[in-house]
Formats: structure tokens, sequence, C-alpha cells
């Protein structure tokens, strides 16, 4: 055959093998996705959304209806269900308000910087007589600002999945507090975060929405919200103004908790509070505007000490409501059973008392408040303290018959109280009657027998109650019989909600095990065609000791998900797996004698990488240097080392420069040419932008305007666009088809290098200066896996010498995820990184943005460097050039195939933990978020696989 012709039969046999594997690769994604997407519909399936909605005449049905002559029911002019209790509400919700920004320090056993700051709220609190009061607002998690506006508002449990719609949040459908405000006439005013206006699109009768995702914004919404607050408060034309400030929030993100930045913000809304109350309280005399009007400041959800949110630990889901009545009616008090304060004395020597409740219970309570139906669909209580607040009975401690105080008025008020329980008992039963004969699935006969008989006691006491109203312990006796009820039902709800389709997850995992199966037998049929590339040689195929370990080592790592305990602490599990790898190859370099210099380096550098896992982990010292020099660590350095600044100012310098350098040595001795020279160089030139970025960032230059617009926006974007350029490049060197080297492993490598490079300089500048450390490491770890590799060699050129390496790529993978500052957790994810560069939101570059920082290191560099496993291997005994191209393209499809399947177990192993444990407590704060976590993983590395071979079989 002519030269011409064999070039010719070669182009028609590598396109059919790069299909070929293609199409193995794309199916074992399609695999994949349909396995996580049939689990995901049987384990994160949202709780039925009833179209059901409350009415004003549903009040007929209820057993709590009585005659209009019984004014302390249906009202007759203003009110529906219940008698209204207060006219106007003014509610200003501070994004992330932790319990300890609003209650005294005395409260804690350590006082810290931030608390202490809203005295304004301590000063009403504290005053005698007053009808203010703080309470600790416990919420239910997820805790992302979505989830809680809608429990807040619908009076329900929003299911985990709803955390999805977190960036783009969908109208709510179901009955909710805002529906039924402006479907009752009242007229409410908006302004602020603009997730109101997407969740309640209809609803508002002016609303003054302002862009909430830009985190790196801590005055832009603020400032819009007082702009419009103070005059509202002169104003006539409204009945409800809420107010969404979110500086405390997005501070947090940045900055963390214990930062100047967040203080100056709690000071700053300190001044604000003190002139909303000036404003209400002159206006509240007799005939006045605010005369009958109730102030609410309140938190959607909390924050770590660190500022994330969205889980459920108790910093997370704890967080503040402060209640004000400016009615001036005389002081009464609530039985003791339904009291739940805690008083001590604050700074100032002031006794301040602070009460629970529970968010689940806001929708009802305003609803109450305002005489409005309570939400189809709210299975809270209506809070005794705060109805008590505004309804005029409050601070009557020593409440006896013969201490003068008018008793008819507190029994007065204790049988509207049980009125108003009634209605509320009765929506709730009627609620989950509804829901369990519409939902698929619904509560167990069990369940609602349980319910049925709660309700019929508590109806029982009511027929008694109705008949003897003048009995006090018959109406406490009431109020717990109701109160017993809806307990019960929140309970219930909590831990029965979400309908888990176990047909769907055996169905999802069941494909997921099929697809191991899958990659087991494409992988020992290569071995096959591989032995097809080598003379005779015995069928010598040993498994070596460092194959089996790298099996156990897989198994160990996927088991241990089993234990909610081992996958708070992956990271530190992985790099334990890590570090015995390297003692096993350390140990087999010094019996061999060779290769010492590469094994003790691999060692020493796992203990940097234990480092960073435990600092991103840990995120303690948030006012440390490191917080702004690096964005996922919180290192404690303390200002005055100036020893300890330099050495954090200069080593990502040195880094960076270390890896630049190493880039030039690559294509200096290397046959780089072409297309590929320019993506390395411009690689190069990229991480001269961003130590330009860096050194702007110092305090060699000014602050100006052109300064921080340089570094801030010009050189990230720049650096976005040349990325881009570079794989552009890439992708025009694959279809020309000529930028070929001298053999098929240097071209490979060389592609490998280019791929690398085009990704690294976007990703090293999300990541904040750890970037460049956390790459270096993953350099130095990959050289010397690939070098250490020829250790294991000895003859054996099945799957199983393959198998070490790549089990060390996947656990060095996993180390860079936690290394820089990730885990598993909503929480974990680092939103400021997808607004480098930027500050406007966009969904689609935002989510880009985010996803690149998240997945880079541990996903994206590691599936596209994984050739050079293969690459780097010599085959001196096969002399045939075609044999050598067919053998390198059957081992780097194992190489692949392996890394898929160790994923996939993973992958696998968590499917069944979240199944066994899909009642357990933890549930939502922990195992559904490493599902989704690892799901995206699994997809992201199947995708990237597909891109690959398409990429390097050409």
């Amino acid at each position: 055959m002519s030269k011409s012709g064999s070039e010719v039969w070669w182009k028609i046999e590598n396109l059919g093998k790069r299909r070929w594997a293609f199409m193995v690769f794309l199916g074992m994604l399609i695999l994949h996705g349909s396995a996580i997407l049939v689990f995901t519909r049987g384990f994160l399936l949202t709780r039925t959304e009833l179209s059901q909605y409350s009415h004003c005449s549903d009040i007929q049905q209820s057993p709590c209806f009585s005659p209009p002559l019984d004014d302390q029911m249906v009202n007759h002019s203003k009110g529906c269900w219940t008698k209204p209790a207060v006219d106007r509400i003014v509610i200003i919700v501070l994004d992330a308000l932790r319990y300890d920004f609003v209650a005294p320090s005395t409260f804690f056993e350590e006082k810290k910087p931030w608390m202490d700051r809203l005295q304004v709220l301590h000063k009403l609190a504290s005053q005698p007589g007053s009808f203010a009061k703080i309470f600790k607002a416990i919420a239910d998690p997820p805790t992302t600002s979505l989830q809680r506006l809608k429990g807040l508002t619908t009076g329900g449990l929003p299911t985990f999945i709803d955390v999805g719609n977190s960036f783009g949040a969908p109208a709510i459908i179901e009955d909710n507090l805002i529906y039924q405000m402006a479907k009752n006439g009242k007229r409410v005013v908006m302004m602020g975060d603009d997730t109101w206006v997407q969740l309640f699109p209809h609803h508002f009768n002016i609303s003054h929405p302002f862009p909430s995702f830009n985190v790196k914004d801590l005055d832009t919404v603020d400032n819009g919200c007082i702009e419009h607050l103070f005059p509202y408060l002169y104003k006539e034309d409204w009945d409800v103004l809420i107010a969404h400030f979110l500086g405390v929030d997005h501070a947090g993100h940045i900055f963390g908790v214990d930062s100047t930045e967040m203080i100056e913000k709690l000071d700053q809304y300190n001044g604000i509070l003190e002139k909303v109350v000036d404003v209400l309280e002159s206006l509240s005399g007799p005939g006045g505007l605010h005369e009958n009007t109730l102030l609410l400041v309140m938190g959607d959800h909390g924050q770590t000490i660190n500022g994330d949110h969205g889980g459920g630990a108790p910093e997370e889901v704890e967080t503040s409501l402060f209640a004000m009545s400016l009615q001036k009616h005389p002081s009464s008090s609530l039985p003791s059973e339904t009291d739940s304060s805690s008083c001590r004395l604050d700074m100032e020597k002031r006794k301040i008392c602070t009460s629970s409740i529970e968010q689940l219970d806001f929708a009802t309570t305003v609803s109450a408040l305002l005489g409005i139906p309570y939400p189809f669909g709210s299975i809270g209580r209506v809070n005794p303290e705060l109805y008590a607040l505004a309804a005029g009975t409050w601070d009557l401690d020593n409440f006896t018959p013969e201490s003068g105080i008018n008793f008819s008025r507190f029994e007065r008020w204790m049988q509207n109280y049980v009125n108003v329980l009634c209605m509320n008992t009765w929506q709730v039963k009627r609620y989950i009657d509804v829901y369990s004969a519409s939902s698929v699935i619904g509560f167990s006969d069990k369940d609602m027998s349980h319910v049925s008989d709660l309700y019929a006691q508590a109806h029982d006491i009511w027929l008694h109650t109705k008949e003897d109203v003048t009995s006090l312990p018959q109406l406490k006796k009431q109020v717990e019989a109701y109160s017993n009820f809806l307990s019960s039902i929140a309970a219930l709800a909590r831990s029965k909600w979400t309908e888990f389709n176990v047909k769907m997850m055996g169905t999802g995992l069941c494909i997921l095990v099929f697809s191991l199966f899958v990659h087991i037998f494409t992988i020992k049929k290569l071995d096959k065609l591989c032995s097809s590339c080598y003379l005779p040689r015995g069928g010598n195929f040993v498994i070596s000791f460092e194959a089996i370990f790298a099996y156990a080592a897989v198994l160990i790592r996927a088991f241990s998900f089993l234990s909610n305990s081992f996958i708070l602490e992956e990271g530190k599990v992985a790099s334990f797996l890590l570090a015995t790898a390297g003692m096993l190859q350390l140990r087999h370099a010094i019996v061999k004698k060779t290769m010492l210099l590469e094994g003790l380096l691999f060692v020493l550098v796992v203990p940097f990488l234990r480092f960073g896992i435990e600092l991103g982990q840990s995120k303690q010292a948030v006012n440390s240097l490191f917080l702004k020099s690096f964005p996922s660590w919180t290192v404690g350095i303390e200002r005055s080392s100036n020893l300890w600044i330099y050495v954090a100012d200069i080593l990502p310098f040195l880094a960076l420069i270390i890896l630049a350098y190493i880039l030039y040595k690559s294509i200096r001795h290397s046959s780089c040419q072409g297309l590929f020279k320019f993506v390395v160089v411009g690689t190069i030139f990229a991480s001269s932008l961003i130590a330009l970025a860096w050194a702007l960032d110092g305090n060699l230059f000014s602050p100006s305007m052109v300064i921080v617009d340089i570094k801030a926006y010009w050189i990230p974007r720049i650096i976005y666009v040349f990325g881009l350029l570079q794989l552009l490049l890439l992708a025009i060197s694959l279809l020309c088809g000529k930028e070929k080297t001298s053999g098929w492993e240097e071209d490979t490598i060389v592609k490998a290098t280019a791929m690398l490079s085009a990704w690294s300089s976007t990703i090293i500048i999300l990541s904040g200066k750890q970037g460049p450390l956390v790459a270096l490491a993953a350099v130095i770890q990959g050289w010397c896996i690939i070098r250490l590799m020829t250790l294991e060699q000895d003859g054996n050129e099945s799957s199983t010498s393959y198998s070490s390496p790549v089990a060390k790529s996947s656990l060095l993978a996993v180390c860079l995820f936690f290394c820089t500052g990730h885990w598993c957790a909503f929480d974990g994810l680092r939103y400021a990184a997808a607004f480098v560069g930027f500050d406007e939101f966009n969904l689609v570059r935002q989510a880009a943005l985010l996803t690149i920082d998240t997945f880079g290191f541990s996903h994206i560099l590691p599936v596209m460097g994984l050739p050079l496993i293969v690459a780097c291997r010599q085959h001196p005994e096969i002399v045939q050039a075609e044999k050598r191209k067919r053998l390198f393209f059957f081992q780097l499809c194992q190489v692949y195939l392996m890394y898929g399947l160790i994923m996939a177990t993973s992958m696998t192993l968590t499917i069944i933990c979240v199944t066994i444990q899909r009642r357990h407590l933890m549930v939502w704060g922990l195992f559904a978020p490493k599902f989704v976590f690892d799901a995206v993983g699994l997809l992201l590395t199947d995708f990237f696989i597909c891109f690959a071979s398409l990429y390097y079989f050409a």
C-alpha cells in the first residue's frame, strides 16, 4: 500500500475509533444521567402543592363559627375569620440576621464584637410597660432566602428541591400570606430584595425591587430601602409595608461575621431602626396614622461565623424577630403555660426578656392579627406571645382575681384566643385531610388516625368550653388541647413530609449499578484488545499490591459515606488514603532504590493539602489577612505579625512564577508548535495579568477609580476572554488537523499541556490567591504519580497497571475540592467567585463562573490531565507505530473508564446512603446536599470525558 493510501486508511480507522470511544462515553453519560434523574424523582420530590385557597366564607363550614352576635368571631366590617388586632404592619426584613445580632450579649457565654450593636431594640424591649419583645425565631432548613420567604408566607415546609430555584425564584402558586392580604383588601407595599416580586409578581400595590445577587454590593439594596421607606411611613396608601435589607447577608458572605464591614452595617441598621421607631411613635397618638400599627424587625435565616447559610446548623436556623406594638392599651399578661420568656440584665443593667417562636407560625399569626384567612396550606400555630403583644395582653405577671386587675378583660382575651386557635386547628385539620386525599402517597392510616384522635379530643373540650365560657381553667385546657394538636401536626410534617417514592429510588439505583457492570465489562474487553498489541507473554497479567490497594481505597472511601461522621470528614478521609498510598509508593521506591525524590515529594505535599482541608472546613478566623488574600481560607494571622503578612503576600506570586516557568519550559523542551504554542504563551501572559491584579490590590498604588476598575473588572474579563479564545484555538487545531508532533505520545502531552493551561488561568483567578498554591501542589502531585507509575510496570500491561495512578488521581481530585475551601453543602459554595469581574447578575454567566470555581480543580483539570498518565508511559518493546497508536487508544479509553468507574462507585454508595438515611434527622442538612454535589460531579466528569474523547482521539 502506498504512503498516501496508508494515511487515508489510518484516518478512516482513527475516525471510527474516535466515534466508538465517544459513543461509549456518551452512553455512560446517558446511563448515569438516567439513573440520577430517576432516583431524584423519587428522592427529591417536592411537596404536593394544592390549588385550594382559603376564603372568608369557609368559616361557615367550621365548628368554630358563632352567630354574628359574638363579636369575638366573624367581624362585621373589617375582619374575616378573626377579629383584627392591628390596622397596619411594618415588616423590616434584615437578611441573615443572627440571633446574637439582636439579643443582648449577656444571653451568651462570651461577648463578641458584633453583639450589642442594635441598642435601639434593647432599649425598647427593656422599657417598663413596653409593648416590645425580642424573639428567637427558629427556621426550618434549608436556610436559603427563597425557602425561608416561601416558608414565612405559606406557613408550610418548603422541600429541598426548591434550593435549585434560589437563583431564579418561581412565582408561588399555592395559597400564601401575601395573596390573602391582597385578596382581602390589604394594600401591600414592598421595597428591597427583588426575590419578593419574583415570588409574588402580581400581589403588591407598589413595589421597589432591587437586584439581590451581587454579594459584593453591600449598599445598593439597603440604600434603595432607605430612600423609599421613610417617605412611606408618612403616607396613608398602604396597610402592610415590607422592606427587605440585604447588607448584613452580603457582608457575611464576603467578609464574615467578625469583620469591620459587618459591624458598620449593624451600626447603620441601628440608626435606621431608631429613625423608624421615632417616626412611628410620633404618629401613634389617638387618631394618628400609626395608632394601631405593629412593627416587626426580623431575619429570614441566620448565618455561620464565616457568613454562610443554607444548611441546618444552629447558627443558620436561629434568627431573630423583634415585635413592637404602638397601641396605647392597658397591659395584661399571658398564662404561664404559654409564656416561654427568659429574662436577663443587659450590659446597661436593663431587664430584657426574650421568647422563642417558630417561623412556621409566622403566616398564621400575622393572618390572625390582620383578621384575614389563614393560608390554606399553613400548618403553623397562632403564636400566643406575638398575638398577645399586638392584642393588648402583655406584662401581667401576677394576675389574680384579687389583684384588682380587670378579670373580665383578661378572660375576654382568652376567649378570643381560644376562638382564634379553634379556627387555626380546624384549618390545619382541613388541609391535612385534603392533602392526604389528593397526594399520591399522603400520610399513613396510622398517622391520620392519630391526627383525628387529637382533633376529636380538642373538639370535645371545645364543646364543654362553649357551655362554660367563664371558666378560666377550662379555657387554659382548651388552649393546651389545640396546641398539642398543632404541635403534633408540625412534628408529623417535619418527619414525613417528603413523599419518597421508593420504587423510583430503587430503579435509579439499579440503573447506576448496571452502569458499574458496563464499566467493568468494557474495561476487561479493552484488556483483551490491548493484549493483541503485544507479542505472546504467556499470560503474565499479575495484579500488583498497589493495584489491590487502589481497589481497596476506592471501596473504603465509598463505603465511608454510610456514616454521617465520615461524610463530614470526607476531605480528611481522602487525604489519609492519599497519604497511605504515598507511603506505600515511597516504600516501593526505597526497596527498588529508584524514584526516591518523587516518592518523598509526593508524601511531603500531602500534609500541605491536609492543611488546606483543615482550613477550608474550620473557617474560624474571619477577620484574618487570608480573608482578603485567600477568599476560601480563614487562617488567623495577627496584623502585627509582619513576617506572616509578607509570607502571605509573597507565596502566591512565587507559586504563580513557578507555574509560568513550568509552562515556559514545556514549550522550550518539546515539539509544541503552532496554535498549541500560542495557547501556552497566552496562559503565561494571563498569569502576568493575575499577578498585576494582585499587586494593584496591595498598598503599592493609590486606590483610584481607574486602579479599582482595572483590577476588579478589566483584568478578570480579559482572562475570561483569553480562556475562551484559547479553547477556540484548540478547536481550530483539531478541525485543521495539522498540529502534529514527532510522536503520538508527545502529541498527546502537548495537547494536554495546552488544554490544562487554557483552563488554568480562569480557575486560578476565581480561586483567589490560594489558586496558584493549589495549582502548584496539583502539578507536583500529578508529576509524582506519573513518575512513580514506572515502579509498578513489571511487564504488566493489563488495566490493573493503571489502577493505582488513576485511583491516586481521583483521591487527589477529592483533596483539591476540599483544599480550595469547598464542601458538600450549599453554604460551601463560594458565591463571591461568581461575581469576580462583574457586578450585575446574569444567571448563565454567574452559574458558569460558580461551576468553574467549584469544580475546576477537582473535576475539570483532573479529567483533562488523565491522558498524561498514558502518554508518559514508554513502550519500547513495541516497534510498530500502528500498534503503539492502537495500544494508546485502548489504554486511554481504559483510563477514562476506570476514572468514571471510581466516580460512579462513589455515587452508588452515596445513593445507597441517602436511601437508608432518608428518614434521618440530617437528611436535608447533610445527606441530600452530598447527593446533589456527587451527582453534579459525576455528570460533569462524564461530560468532560466525552469532550476529552473528541479532543485527544482526533
